[in-house]
């Protein structure tokens, strides 16, 4: 599974050297303005397919074969051992999805810096 991590880290150096920082917070920063999904959109899709492959999601799902019975590798864990792995498994996940819109969705700016007010004083 190395390969994965390094096309991320070389998919990653673009963006860096587009916002001339490797701080994730002067990164979204930068996309005040605009967001990078939209000049780097072919590198964001590749950074997509790399998340996808990394967390072992369709249709890089190869761990768990066809072929095997059941649930595959998950039939070996019960109880607090089956709840870590997918602790592990999902935390994972989230954590992969909070890079990809810090490094092109902007982080906590909204979107194309629309303000949803929920309470409007009086």
């Amino acid at each position: 599974m190395v390969s994965y991590e390094v096309s991320m880290g070389l998919l990653i150096m673009p963006v860096l050297f587009l916002t001339e920082t490797a701080n994730i917070s002067g990164v979204i920063f930068e996309q005040q303005s605009m967001y990078l999904i939209i000049p780097l959109f072919p590198i964001s899709i590749l950074f997509f397919i790399c998340i996808l492959a990394e967390t072992n999601r369709l249709p890089f799902d190869l761990p768990e074969a066809e072929s095997e019975l059941v649930s595959g590798y998950n039939v070996e864990y019960s109880s607090i051992t089956f709840a870590l792995f997918f602790l592990a498994e999902y935390s994972s996940i989230i954590l992969m999805c909070s890079l990809f819109v810090s490094l092109f969705l902007g982080g906590w700016w909204p979107f194309f810096n629309i303000v949803f007010l929920s309470y409007i004083p009086g």
